[in-house]
């Protein structure tokens, strides 16, 4: 027996026919999700940026075989009614039937690879507004690291601006992630988690572009997010984060960010995909389980 049989099949499939496999995103089931109803996403796009790190181990995500297994996984839990990913795992996923019925968001701009020097210079070099029309997704989202000291940032600053714009013109959802972000001493990026920091990240974000309708903001729970969904009439969708090593007091503060009306879902990754015990049934049932005492 294989020892990749996710992978195995997805191999199959895109060399018998390319052309079908790639439709397989467009015909899947569509969501019967409307804009005033929760959201319970699963992201998976990390490893696009080379950010393979997730429960303790440098390369966890690196195993595409256990990475599908673990979306499918959570997916198939009821309550998930979303998923955040890459064209190749929007692809690989569509094709195992794990995105029927599901709110599907485009990752766009993955260009600012880990640890590289021009990591704030982040391209859009996933998922663009005509490829989301084409699939037809729910929308696109876009990592944005505010670095006042990084020249890197006013580039992608004014390309997620564009993008927001074009968006909200073609009535997708642009779902915006921001940081303050600055560089430690040994180079790495660093995100300001502080209520301070995300305020401001929050008011910088909210303006982008020239109609922002169709604007989201993903963003950190953090102590005072009473504060920081006063600081923005938009949506929000709050994200996971690193693995805790801690999931108890994780889902705590998960659980007090989520009184605000304006924050609307969880967007969740490592944090439920590769949790402590490795259990992702229950991780993802915990999280569902919020939301429900949310709305």
């Amino acid at each position: 027996m294989t020892s990749t049989p996710l992978i195995d099949t997805l191999l199959d499939r895109r060399l018998a026919d390319p052309v079908r496999f790639a439709d397989c995103v467009r015909n899947r089931t569509r969501a019967t999700w409307n804009l005033t109803e929760p959201l319970m996403v699963v992201a998976a796009d990390h490893p696009a940026r080379g950010a393979l790190a997730a429960g303790g181990r440098d390369d966890a995500m690196a195993d595409r075989e256990q990475l599908l297994e673990r979306c499918v996984t959570a997916l198939g839990r009821p309550g998930v009614n979303g998923f955040l990913g890459t064209a190749d795992m929007v692809a690989d996923l569509a094709n195992l039937g794990a995105l029927d019925g599901k709110v599907v968001f485009g990752s766009m701009n993955r260009g600012g690879f880990a640890g590289a020097s021009f990591e704030l210079d982040d391209r859009m070099t996933g998922y663009d507004l005509q490829g989301i029309l084409e699939e037809d997704l729910a929308g696109g989202k876009m990592l944005l690291r505010f670095d006042l000291s990084d020249p890197g940032t006013v580039a992608t600053t004014q390309t997620c601006a564009e993008a927001v714009t074009a968006l909200a013109r073609a009535r997708r959802i642009a779902m915006v992630e921001p940081f303050i972000s600055y560089r430690a001493g040994d180079g790495k990026v660093v995100n300001d988690l502080s209520t301070d920091a995300v305020v401001k990240s929050v008011a910088m974000a909210s303006a982008l572009g020239a109609n922002t309708s169709w604007t989201w903001l993903k963003l950190p729970a953090v102590d005072d997010m009473e504060r920081v969904a006063r600081a923005t009439s938009l949506p929000i969708l709050l994200l996971g984060g690193e693995v805790s090593a801690d999931p108890d007091e994780t889902r705590r503060r998960w659980a007090r960010a989520l009184g605000p009306r304006n924050v609307r879902g969880l967007v969740l990754g490592r944090s439920v995909l590769y949790p402590p015990d490795s259990d992702v049934a229950a991780a993802i049932d915990n999280a569902v389980q919020l939301l429900g005492a949310q709305a």
